[in-house]
């Protein structure tokens, strides 16, 4: 009898209760205009062709064209005029003589920078050698009246490569100072330095970014009337599409939650869709962005119910199921979770008859490879949950695993068509820098602000705990070493974005993107888990405030 009692005893589970979604079911009931969505298509395509003979002009003077290009990579619009502006860079980048410079102010300077840097060029940061004083080695003060040019610099110093100590000591200089003014300001410049300080542009989501920059920067834009109304007019076509792909994910994710019964899980539909959205804004990804955002809720109930529900026996099972891959495995898992793993098995046979084989290689099998990497890496964490710390070493090597960034990348791959070649899987095989840098980044990045709470439900096996146990020292010393290896990671990958790329623009692009959503998320919190810390401004800018023409 004791026996069959204790069979009955819910086994002690590490319950996180979550806070619940803020949306419920605002986003299923839009309904797609398309005679709307075709006239914002249509007004589109006169100022783009005006917009393309302007950039491509040889009678506008060198500083006019960077501007304009600059204006449009922040306004979201590149990929409109990418090889336009390949081919206009090229012509420009090889003009450039460094000593013309010497008569250049802060601002025009940090522009050029950026859009050169921006766009793989290895543009010297020794332009900016002038603006220091060379007997104190400190940055001369008069720049700093010039606030334009200070805020410009300091999005400049974000795209550094290890070994530019002068963009190192910029960062520093250029916060500080202009931490020091913000309060003396006012209008929109008063709003560009608070959100650039508070949000570095390289850093940021790049689709929210864009609708800042056009509301922070709009007089300036102005002087290009056809670039001002391409804006608007692209702004609100994405938004009707992106709105539409928000709400059959929406639908997709309450079909899902109606069948398999995980109450324990965060519910962040909306929340996965900004994630996503952040590594392609372009219109033509529209079914990449739906299956990668699909495949990240999916993670998140794996997450969760290995973070916040499974005992570790049921653990086990669940993973030695996901390893096997088979319908006949669902006898051996818990009743909770049966139905779980007969979606994610249906989910990603659908997936395969859906996503075309790119040459001999099948994205959607490489995402559940991944997946399944994912439940093992999960199940170790879990083990040295129960147990103890590992090493720092040991636990970088699940970590990279555990960060997601390997998964999400595959499964954003899959949808890009042609443009993954046989050879682009073969780099990304080979465990490139940029690639496990990324990974890196967006593990520590989530340690630092997860630990805490994760602490309060049960022992925590971390990157800091590691790192403390590894190297013998306080968690502030730990906290502080691993922002160095970010910050040196970010250095990495803007080093991987310079030309000449191991592969496309295009391929880097999306990874880079998922980084920096590691950024936007963490940054001050854990805006996933706390959306209305951060996800609540992005959902609300992108999906529910048009762009007044």
């Amino acid at each position: 009898m004791a026996t069959t009692k204790a069979n009955t005893i819910e086994p002690e589970r590490p319950l996180a209760n979550f806070p619940p979604s803020i949306w419920g079911d605002r986003f299923l009931s839009f309904t797609l205009d398309n005679s709307q969505l075709e006239a914002y298509g249509e007004a589109m395509e006169q100022p783009k062709e005006q917009l393309r003979k302007l950039i491509l002009n040889p009678a506008v003077d060198f500083n006019d064209k960077l501007s304009l290009i600059y204006f449009v990579h922040r306004l979201g619009l590149t990929y409109l005029f990418l090889k336009d502006i390949d081919g206009q860079l090229d012509k420009l980048f090889n003009q450039i003589n460094i000593q013309t410079y010497d008569k250049a102010d802060l601002y025009t300077t940090s522009i050029h920078f950026q859009v050169f840097r921006i766009f793989g060029y290895r543009f010297s940061c020794d332009v900016f050698n002038k603006f220091k004083d060379f007997r104190s080695g400190e940055f001369k003060e008069d720049i700093t009246t010039d606030v334009r040019g200070m805020l410009s610099f300091f999005e400049s110093a974000q795209l550094r490569i290890r070994g530019e100590s002068i963009l190192d000591e910029a960062i520093a200089f250029t916060k500080s100072k202009l931490k020091s003014l913000e309060k003396t300001l006012q209008g929109t410049l008063a709003s560009q330095v608070k959100h650039t300080l508070e949000r570095p542009f390289h850093r940021g989501h790049p689709m929210f970014e864009a609708r800042q920059y056009l509301s922070h920067y709009e007089e300036e834009i102005a002087r290009y009337d056809l670039l001002l109304t391409l804006a608007k007019l692209h702004f609100n076509y994405l938004q009707l599409l992106q709105k539409e792909e928000l709400r059959i994910v929406s639908k997709w994710w309450k079909d899902m939650q109606s069948q398999v019964k995980t109450p324990y899980v965060r519910d962040r539909a909306a929340e996965c869709y900004v994630w996503i959205l952040a590594i392609y804004l372009e219109p033509y990804y529209s079914q990449a962005r739906i299956i990668t955002t699909k495949v990240i809720l999916l993670l998140v109930v794996l997450d969760d119910t290995y973070d916040a529900y499974a005992t570790i026996e049921e653990m086990r099972l669940l993973t030695q199921a996901i390893n096997r891959w088979d319908i006949t495995a669902m006898s051996q898992l818990p009743e909770y979770i049966k139905p779980y793993y007969k979606f994610i098995l249906n989910q990603y046979a659908e997936w395969n008859k859906q996503v075309p084989q790119q040459g001999t290689t099948n994205l959607i099998e490489a995402s559940k490879k991944a997946f399944q990497e994912m439940a093992n890496a999960y199940l170790q964490e879990a083990e040295w949950r129960h147990s103890e710390v590992p090493s720092f070493e040991e636990y970088m090597k699940i970590g990279l695993i555990t960060s997601g960034y390997g998964l999400l990348y595959k499964s954003a791959l899959s949808g890009m068509g042609k443009i993954v070649t046989e050879e682009v899987i073969a780099w990304y095989e080979s465990h490139p820098k940029i690639v496990t840098t990324s990974q890196t980044i967006g593990r520590l990045h989530g340690d630092l602000m997860t630990i805490a709470f994760e602490r309060e439900r049960a022992p925590s096996a971390t990157g800091v705990d590691a790192y403390m146990k590894t190297f013998g020292v306080s968690e502030n010393v730990a906290i502080e070493a691993i922002i160095n290896i970010i910050e040196d990671g970010w250095k990495d990958i803007n080093e991987g974005c310079l030309k000449p790329t191991e592969v496309p623009m295009e391929i880097l692009a999306p990874l880079v993107n998922l980084t920096r959503m590691i950024d936007v998320i963490y940054k001050y919190t854990d805006g996933f888990t706390f959306s209305e810390c951060t996800f609540k401004e992005y959902i609300e800018l992108l999906f529910c405030v048009s762009v007044p023409m």
